[in-house]
């Protein structure tokens, strides 16, 4: 048998990482793209290991004619599309470039499949903020889209370009919805990050105060590693469908916060303070997800608590800034 090759638009960033780091282990080529390769540090490969076992690519996914010439060169089996601007909070402020890089980035794949031809399974990055706000209500793979973002408003469009291929074009092509799923490679702009970051320099005597947002909302969040299964898993279905991924219970970010700190024996309390100015427009009170259809058919299920991934990454910052491996706790 040949071997496999996968092509991941957005390899450069947590999820793009720990799939590549996946797939490598599971004897694939890995193709990766970010939009400047030669300029891109591709630290998060870089701290996995497997930068030097990735063919990485420049590629513009807003541009149809850039996108549909590297898979015609790549000429991959699966595809994954994880790339464009990945944070929440930036998309009220730049609404118009994340919409492009979600939407139009994803139409663009999509119709380079079509025009191809060639028989490629694709994977999109989906996302909970689709779901809006449901009330504490987990939500499934049947709950109606409520977005209250800008991100949540291009990932639901995605979602619908590629449900719409998949039923007028006979793509194999799914969306993965995934909830909150964290990591050490978060970059530091996300609060899980900012929030390990600031536990562990307080840890080791920074006299700073941690400013956060609204400390009430509820988030399910995951440990990252685990849910680049999921994706893969589901690009080898026998027929192409979309799933829910989450842990299935959620926290407050307040619970986050004091986990992180009383991991490193630290009472939050001294140490955070919340900030009005640093609340969203617009806010999911809570989010939840029921990922028993993943279980049923995956048989994915994530393995790691909140409460757990608030500890490890916190542990992660401080090993990390004494100079110590945080190599187990990347995995």
């Amino acid at each position: 048998m040949s071997q496999k090759s996968a092509l991941i638009f957005g390899v450069s960033g947590q999820d793009g990482a720990y799939l590549a780091r996946l797939l490598l282990n599971k004897g694939y080529a890995v193709h990766g793209t970010s939009r400047d390769a030669e300029m891109s540090s591709f630290s998060s490969l870089v701290a996995l290991g497997v930068r030097d076992r990735v063919a990485v690519h420049s590629a513009a996914l807003t541009d149809f004619r850039s996108t549909l010439q590297l898979i015609a060169k790549v000429d991959p089996d699966e595809i994954y599309n994880l790339s464009g601007q990945s944070s929440v909070g930036l998309s009220f402020q730049q609404p118009v470039e994340t919409l492009e890089s979600i939407a139009t980035a994803t139409l663009n794949v999509l119709e380079s499949i079509r025009f191809l031809g060639h028989p490629v399974r694709f994977y999109n990055a989906g996302s909970s903020e689709c779901f809006g706000d449901t009330g504490g209500v987990a939500a499934d793979e049947r709950t109606p889209f409520r977005p209250r973002s800008p991100y949540g408003v291009a990932k639901s469009t995605a979602y619908w370009e590629v449900a719409n291929y998949r039923d007028s074009y006979s793509l194999f092509a799914c969306s993965g919805i995934l909830f909150n799923h964290e990591s050490m490679l978060r970059p530091a702009c996300f609060v899980t990050r900012k929030v390990a970051m600031a536990a562990a320099r307080i840890a080791l005597g920074s006299t700073e105060t941690l400013t956060v947002g609204d400390l009430s909302i509820e988030r399910d969040w995951g440990w990252a590693p685990e849910y680049v299964d999921a994706m893969w898993a589901m690009l080898q279905q026998p027929e192409p469908d979309d799933f829910v991924i989450a842990t299935g219970r959620h926290i407050s970010l307040q619970s986050f916060v004091e986990k992180c700190f009383a991991s490193l024996r630290l009472d939050w309390r001294k140490h955070v303070r919340q900030d009005k100015s640093l609340f969203r427009p617009s806010e999911i009170r809570s989010g939840c997800g029921r990922p028993d259809k993943a279980a049923r058919l995956l048989a994915w299920t994530a393995r790691t608590t909140a409460e757990e991934v608030a500890a490890r990454m916190a542990t992660g910052e401080m090993r990390r800034l004494q100079g110590l491996s945080v190599e187990e706790l990347l995995c």
